[in-house]
């Protein structure tokens, strides 16, 4: 198995049971507890758990993980989301993509769209450079977790836009309080980019759901929501949900 798989697998079985021992993640990953503990200090290093005597258990949902540790978690289910996203825009089109993980890979897809996007992701704009996508950037305060750009001339700038279309990323969904994230400048940015947009879409994957993060930017009927797999099926009493399996 290789060990990038292996962190997929840790890290899908902690979110299920929220604290796990080395000799369970044994067993589920059929390796051993010497590999184990390596790759428990090494997700350590990179935000995504916290070791505890004999095992790990889940960090705390209101901290912000780095654009490099989000990128690592559920690759696979963010790059289905992603092509979906893509899959939908049209020639044409003014669209936004925030600074999240799962936006990101959708650039790829967008390459041989004629389109124009605006984003706030520092990632994103030499990405989509590399694929001649026709691009504007939102200036502002740079975010070194999230690598987004926020504050308040990033703000004012998203007011001079209207867009066709909306993809953000999100860091928890609730059935009862809609969409959430950790920072309240970022939730600020959502909120006025929603607003904007004629459509707008969460791209969110399966372990984003049932949990409520500090900051609510929208209620779960103003977005549709692309995911992998729904697991609560309530979500569907209150929008559209794709799922993209």
């Amino acid at each position: 198995m290789l060990i990038n798989e292996r962190y997929d697998l840790i890290l899908k079985y902690l979110k299920e049971k929220e604290t796990v021992s080395v000799k369970e993640l044994t067993g589920v990953t059929k390796s051993s507890e010497a590999t184990i503990r390596r790759d428990l200090i090494e997700l350590e290093k990179k935000a995504l758990l916290k070791r505890v005597h004999g095992g790990a258990t889940v960090i705390d949902d209101n901290i912000e993980l780095s654009m490099a540790s989000k990128t690592s978690i559920n690759r696979e289910e963010k790059e289905i989301i992603a092509k979906f996203a893509a899959s939908i825009v049209n020639d044409g089109e003014y669209i936004f993509l925030d600074a999240g993980s799962t936006t990101f890979q959708m650039i790829k897809y967008l390459s041989k769209k004629k389109i124009k996007v605006v984003t706030n992701g520092i990632d994103h704009i030499l990405e989509l450079v590399k694929y001649n996508i026709s691009s504007y950037v939102i200036g502002g305060e740079i975010k070194e977790t999230t690598r987004a750009l926020i504050g308040i001339e990033a703000y004012e700038q998203i007011l001079k836009h209207n867009f066709s279309r909306a993809f953000l990323g999100v860091n928890s969904l609730s059935y009862e309080r809609g969409y959430s994230t950790p920072d309240t400048e970022e939730a600020l940015i959502k909120k006025t980019v929603i607003n904007l947009s004629k459509k707008s879409y969460i791209l969110a994957d399966n372990s984003k759901f049932g949990k409520n993060s500090f900051c609510k930017f929208g209620k779960l009927e103003e977005a549709i929501i692309i995911t992998d797999k729904l697991i609560d099926k309530r979500f569907k009493e209150k929008t559209i949900v794709k799922e993209c399996k």
